[in-house]
């Protein structure tokens, strides 16, 4: 009750996603100079707290019948996240669905995950969006609500330029540490690296969660930036060969021992193992694979918010073989064990509001 109390005491302010939005008139915000060099800050003991984290899991967000987000279901994810030894969670995110919470859902499942896990694992609030004004006021939200850092991202579908972006991701950063968020495969517009290197001085910027590959990572590795992989099936290179710190990982919801094996030491054939897996879990948009995945072992019911739905049953039989070449001794498994499920075991909703 507490830890409801306080997130909707924080969440009132933000309106629900879908309807129309009058943030409260900012002040203005200057543009940065053109050609003068911006001074580096000394990075605050948070950015140094969370550049540490070598594995972090976009966890998974599971619903009940009603539509509802499963609280129980999602403690249980978390713990044995925090048994396996990750890091760090990504609440809310791509993986964690939070482009299809209410903003009132999005910042209580941040604050009940730092109030209850908070000591025992770092909480990472997606909080970055495509208005300016909504990301800043959610991210202030966020940390309000107890989470130890934001994941900012560029504006999408409405694209600006490159000072546009710097803008953007600054006034999320002025709240407290933030990693950057680069997937242009999303977005539809990269974050160049000399814009990374616009806020790289930034007291608050701890990073980039980087999806543009290995090379990239290389490259602002090379100048003291902190790059996780975003890309799984990268990760393993990535971290011992490119310069990653780690990876921001969504295969670490099934298996988050076997990627904190890989994070902590090189081991070629652990990679090779799971290249299948990684194959498999991204045939689909994100985050398909992994939800119909944690519906067939058990994890969490098979309730779809649209527009997500399920694997083909050829895939989920695929699935079957892979994870048993595997194991499933570090798997999160229900009492049912691994299952095909049939197309009629899932069922899909809209929200809670939809019950």
């Amino acid at each position: 009750a507490t830890e409801v109390a306080h997130a909707l005491r924080h969440t009132r302010p933000l309106l629900e996603r879908g309807a129309p939005r009058h943030p409260r008139p900012a002040a203005p915000m200057s543009a940065p100079p053109a050609k003068k060099a911006r001074t580096a800050q000394a990075p605050a003991a948070g950015t140094l707290r969370m550049r540490a984290m070598r594995l972090m899991t976009a966890i998974k967000t599971p619903f009940t019948a009603d539509g509802n987000v499963d609280l129980p279901a999602y403690d249980r994810l978390v713990e044995l996240q925090i048994a396996a030894g990750v890091d760090a969670l990504i609440v809310g995110g791509t993986t964690g669905e939070g482009h299809l919470l209410s903003w009132e859902e999005h910042l209580f499942l941040i604050a009940h995950t730092a109030g209850k896990f908070g000591k025992r694992i770092a909480v990472v609030g997606n909080t970055g969006g495509l208005c300016t004004a909504e990301a800043a006021l959610a991210t202030r939200k966020g940390f309000a609500a107890g989470m130890d850092c934001s994941l900012l991202i560029n504006p999408y579908y409405g694209k600006t330029s490159a000072r546009g972006i710097v803008m953007h991701l600054e006034s999320g950063l002025k709240y407290g540490p933030g990693i950057v968020y680069n997937v242009p495969g999303r977005t539809g517009q990269d974050i160049k690296p000399e814009v990374i290197m616009e806020i790289a001085g930034h007291e608050n910027f701890v990073g980039v969660k980087e999806c543009m590959g290995n090379d990239r990572i290389k490259l602002l590795s090379d100048q003291g930036v902190a790059c996780w992989s975003g890309n799984d099936e990268q990760c393993h290179a990535a971290r011992h060969l490119h310069g990653a710190v780690g990876v921001i990982s969504v295969t670490s919801n099934i298996y988050p021992a076997l990627l904190r094996k890989l994070m902590d030491a090189r081991d070629d054939a652990l990679d090779a193992k799971l290249q299948p897996l990684y194959k498999w879990l991204f045939t689909e948009p994100n985050p398909i694979g992994v939800n119909t995945l944690l519906m067939q072992l058990g994890a969490c019911e098979p309730i779809f918010r649209l527009p997500y739905t399920f694997c083909e049953k050829r895939l989920r039989e695929e699935a079957v073989a892979i994870l048993k070449s595997i194991g499933l001794e570090q798997c999160p498994v229900g009492k049912a064990g691994l299952r095909v499920l049939e197309d009629a075991d899932f069922r899909h909703v809209l929200n809670g509001d939809d019950a």
